[in-house]
């Protein structure tokens, strides 16, 4: 499947005033007192009509799309990759099969991947040498510490490696298997990004990421990567000070 933009409610198309703009129209009377304005001469209502239209609200801008790439074979690993970048193009199933290929050339079965025909299920190593090819590092986060100490305002974005149930077409078989998920901010409002979601799941501003990421962690077999720049890895600025 591919990916699918995603929006606030979108705006038809309108006049000045949709615009949030006021109508404005110069008197052709003559003989008026006051300044020009654009060549002509206006009097008190032409100068009030003016500040009225310099004062209005400009109208908002459109929200953000945001980028979300749906589930394809066992191809989460890529997905989660993307939707943390927010760029479809950032990485391909042919640069994480490279990627493989290099951590462990020559061998068909490795821990590094477990299909051998390109299909996905990557693990944590192929994860961290992708995101080296772009200048930046995961880092594990230790369950024991609370994510209170963690400084948002310098993390990319999350990745979650969490059980998810397996399925066959339209049924859903008792087996898990771990699923990568990617959560990221957008226009100051944090999403899980899961492939396997028909959309975006609004999570909230960061006191509500920080309690979708304890509900998750106190999860059985669940882990947590923050995606971080080299240079924040560097010097450790991913956590709050007495981390």
């Amino acid at each position: 499947m591919g990916s699918t933009p995603f929006s606030g409610k979108g705006r038809g198309g309108g006049g000045l005033q949709d615009l949030g703009c006021m109508p404005w129209k110069l008197s052709k009377q003559k003989g008026m007192v006051g300044g020009e304005v654009g060549g002509g001469t206006g009097g008190g209502e032409e100068r009030s009509e003016l500040r009225e239209h310099d004062l209005s609200t400009p109208p908002a801008p459109p929200p953000t799309p945001i980028y979300h790439e749906k589930q394809r074979r066992e191809l989460c690993a890529l997905h989660a990759l993307n939707n943390v970048f927010q760029d479809g193009a950032a990485f391909s199933r042919d640069t994480l099969q490279d990627i493989y290929q290099r951590l462990s050339p020559g061998t068909l079965v490795t821990p590094h991947k477990k299909s051998v025909l390109g299909n996905g299920n990557y693990d944590v190593n192929v994860i961290m040498a992708a995101l080296q090819t772009r200048g930046f590092e995961a880092v594990w986060w230790d369950k024991r510490r609370d994510v209170g100490s963690i400084a948002l305002s310098n993390v990319t974005g999350f990745i979650l490696n969490v059980p998810s149930n397996l399925r066959w077409g339209p049924l859903r078989l008792p087996l898990k298997r771990q699923h990568w998920i990617g959560v990221r901010e957008v226009d100051e409002v944090y999403y899980n990004l899961d492939s396997k979601l028909r959309s975006p799941h609004t999570i909230g501003n960061p006191d509500e990421l920080r309690k979708f990421l304890r509900h998750q962690l106190r999860g059985k077999n669940c882990e947590l990567l923050l995606v971080v720049s080299e240079e924040v890895e560097v010097h450790q600025t991913w956590r709050s000070d007495g981390c």
